[in-house]
């Protein structure tokens, strides 16, 4: 779970993992905990730290604080990567490819954590090899860092190139995708399409419809208690002109 280290600067810390170790000594077993903690900004800005303490809340903030001093920049394409990428830290290997908006981060929770935090919602992953955390964590940030964008290779081989895949992708997506754009994020995902829907499907019948059903009841109830009182008190009454029942 993400949770704001600095409101001011808009950065965000997730916890990827703890590790506790234990040494033997004289008087018994002497514990100490070590925290993986990616911060980020959700705008192309990550860093990967990793600090121990004799305690996890202590270990968390060492980490926070050395996560910190190497944020680096990522290049980003509207919410995904500008192109593929591999990124390799010893026997970890990690293949990073663009995806078509609504996709999502398909990773699992290591690279998401490190995605997430360096603000692609975009994103296919493949990893291979060895599964340590922070190994995996070191191989997406290093192929994270080798992303250029179309403009600046143009720049740097001055020659003129085709539109990438990525660009292909964001541009089927902006064809496809309706217009509407909600409050969270870019055109509607299944969130707004369930609340919708679940609005459609409550149409008059309570919350989220247009209570029509409910007004044509509650006029119904009024006329006929209308009609009861109405009935009662005629009924009640005598009559001008009528002789008593017992004459």
């Amino acid at each position: 779970m993400a949770e704001f280290i600095e409101e001011s600067s808009g950065l965000e810390s997730t916890t990827i993992g703890i590790y506790r170790t234990s040494a033997t000594v004289k008087g018994g077993r002497r514990f100490s905990f070590g925290a993986l903690v990616v911060v980020g900004d959700r705008k192309g800005n990550v860093g990967l730290g990793y600090a121990k303490a004799p305690g996890v809340p202590a270990a968390i903030e060492k980490a926070q604080k050395n996560a910190r001093k190497k944020m680096t920049r990522v290049t980003l394409q509207e919410g995904t990567l500008p192109h593929g990428v591999t990124g390799s830290f010893l026997a970890s290997r990690v293949k990073l490819l663009p995806a078509s908006p609504g996709t999502g981060v398909i990773a699992g929770g290591t690279l998401r954590a490190v995605l997430e935090m360096a603000g692609v919602r975009d994103c296919l992953t493949k990893s291979v090899g060895n599964t340590n955390q922070k190994n995996l964590a070191k191989a997406a940030l290093e192929g994270l860092s080798r992303l250029r964008n179309r403009q600046k290779i143009q720049e740097l081989r001055g020659i003129e190139l085709p539109p990438t895949i990525a660009e292909e992708k964001l541009e089927a997506g902006r064809r496809w995708a309706p217009a509407e754009v909600s409050e969270n994020r870019g055109p509607r995902g299944p969130q707004a399409k369930r609340e919708d829907k679940k609005g459609g499907k409550g149409r008059g019948r309570g919350r989220g419809g247009d209570n029509r059903g409910r007004g044509r009841r509650d006029q119904g109830q009024g006329q006929e208690q209308g009609q009861a009182q109405g009935g009662g008190e005629q009924g009640g009454a005598p009559q001008a002109g009528a002789a008593p029942a017992g004459e």
